[in-house]
């Protein structure tokens, strides 16, 4: 079990550097319950002023089913003890499996008045990273005993395979016949 603050980590700024993607537009997501208006859409929408608001008994759940068995390295779940109070998550619970009735819990985490992004990091055992078609994320208690909860962002990441070539170790294209090549798709 790990104690989470919450920090200025910003997952696209990793996603940025090349070395980790966001998979979970590759999935398929449910939640245990939601509010009208308040769902999956929210969850995902890329901004911190919408959230998932549930409706119903704890645990609180956020299912993510891949298509395909998936590398995941990174779950990262934004918070703000400021603003949603006592819908703020303080215990969550990583479970990893093939489906619903395999889930094996692989990390229970702590959030102490979380404010930003949480990088809960995922391995299987050591420094191997999971590799799974299902995750889930319950949320097990709230701060200040609240009954319902919260989350305004999740981004799972996945370590680009093969290697990074950065072309900046090339020289720098100046020229604009040069520019145009200073990718690779």
């Amino acid at each position: 079990m790990s104690v989470k603050m919450g920090a200025n980590v910003c997952p696209i700024a990793k996603e940025r550097t090349g070395t980790v993607r966001e998979v979970g537009g590759h999935a398929v997501w449910s939640l245990s319950s939601c509010k009208p208006g308040f769902g999956v859409d929210q969850l995902r929408d890329n901004s911190i002023e919408t959230y998932w608001q549930s409706d119903g008994q704890l645990p609180h759940l956020v299912n993510v089913q891949f298509h395909r068995k998936t590398t995941v390295s990174e779950i990262y779940i934004y918070s703000d003890y400021k603003l949603d109070e006592s819908y703020t998550p303080s215990r969550i619970s990583i479970r990893c499996g093939t489906h619903f009735n395999d889930l094996q819990e692989i990390e229970v985490v702590d959030l102490c008045e979380p404010s930003g992004w949480v990088c809960i990091p995922i391995k299987e055992y050591e420094d191997v990273v999971m590799c799974t078609f299902m995750i889930q994320i319950a949320v097990i208690s709230n701060h200040q005993n609240g009954r319902d909860t919260h989350m305004r962002q999740i981004r799972i990441h996945s370590p680009t395979e093969g290697s990074h070539y950065p072309l900046e170790h090339h020289g720098k294209f100046s020229t604009i016949e040069l520019a145009q090549f200073r990718t690779i798709r």
